[in-house]
């Protein structure tokens, strides 16, 4: 079972034809057994995503950042208990990082997109061949963008207001894009939404004249892997849960 679903999730997600970070390493980083009884999906394939899983008898894991995130580390330590638990819990770990962020169907950019009911999401945010993110041309006022954008997410939202307050262009870019607010400015945009980024972006943001919305890196990219491990477990015939463990972030 394991190696069926696997196969499925690298044809889906073309995870050989997209390039990402040297330690995202997308695809099974860690199987188990072959056996797929219940499936978990998590931002974080952090120690405590991984006691829930075992709690929770989860033997296959989704995650958007794996458990090499950090780079080439000792097994000691965190790592080493992270590692033990996995394997004597059965747990295989599946990893999608830029391939689950740009995905036109179930990506975290696309779906962060289209819960805010604004229009047709448009390719945004080229990098390398690639467009990371969503565009949608829309008219709303400031105040109810982030009213939406806040029952979406379901939490507080840091904002600069250095754009209109008639919203015409929004860019989305989940996660940590905030440094290439820049970048946003310069592809039509007067409103850019991301996760999180350095603080020298709120006086850069006034200076470009955008508004600039961090939703927190960990709630703007919910969205991908209950997605998938939903769509997986509906073409599979499994059950999933999603562990969930906020960063705050």
């Amino acid at each position: 079972m394991l190696d069926a679903i696997c196969s499925f999730l690298d044809g889906f997600l073309s995870i050989k034809d997209v390039e990402d970070y040297p330690n995202a390493l997308n695809g099974l980083q860690l199987e188990n057994d072959g056996h797929v009884s219940r499936i978990g999906a998590a931002v974080d394939a952090s120690e405590a995503v991984i006691e829930m899983a075992a709690a929770d008898q989860v033997d296959l894991l989704f995650v958007h950042h794996g458990l090499f995130w950090g780079g080439l580390t000792r097994l000691a330590g965190p790592q080493f208990r992270k590692l033990k638990r996995t394997i004597s819990s059965n747990i295989a770990i599946y990893s999608a990082h830029l391939p689950l962020d740009l995905h036109p169907q179930i990506g975290n950019n696309m779906l962060l997109a289209r819960s805010l009911e604004l229009g047709q999401p448009e390719p945004f945010f080229m990098v390398k061949g690639l467009n990371l993110g969503y565009a949608i041309s829309a008219e709303i006022e400031r105040d109810e963008l982030l009213s939406r954008l806040k029952t979406v997410l379901g939490r507080e939202l840091w904002v600069c207001p250095g754009g209109p307050q008639q919203v015409r262009r929004l860019g989305i870019v989940t996660g940590g894009a905030g440094s290439q607010v820049e970048k946003a400015a310069a592809e039509g945009v007067d409103t850019f939404i991301t996760g999180e980024g350095p603080h020298h972006t709120f006086s850069l943001a006034e200076e470009l004249g955008i508004n600039l919305i961090y939703g927190g890196h960990y709630a703007t990219e919910r969205f991908g892997v209950r997605a998938l491990a939903e769509l997986t477990a509906t073409k599979f015939g499994i059950p999933w849960t999603f562990l969930d463990h906020p960063s705050g972030l």
